[in-house]
């Protein structure tokens, strides 16, 4: 039985850059927002994940 193939990557290094880039935007926008810390949070991650 052969090995399945590896999956590819769904984000680009440079995916992570813009995603973090409109988030960062939207924080700015909407900062005291109720929902501003989960995109705070996200943001953090995407800055960890697109390394």
């Amino acid at each position: 039985m052969p090995e399945p193939a590896l999956a590819r990557p769904i984000f680009s290094s440079e995916d992570f850059k813009l995603l973090k880039r409109a988030v960062h935007a939207y924080l700015v926008e909407h900062g005291d927002e109720p929902d501003s810390s989960k995109y705070s949070h996200l943001y953090h991650r995407l800055g960890r994940a697109g390394r």
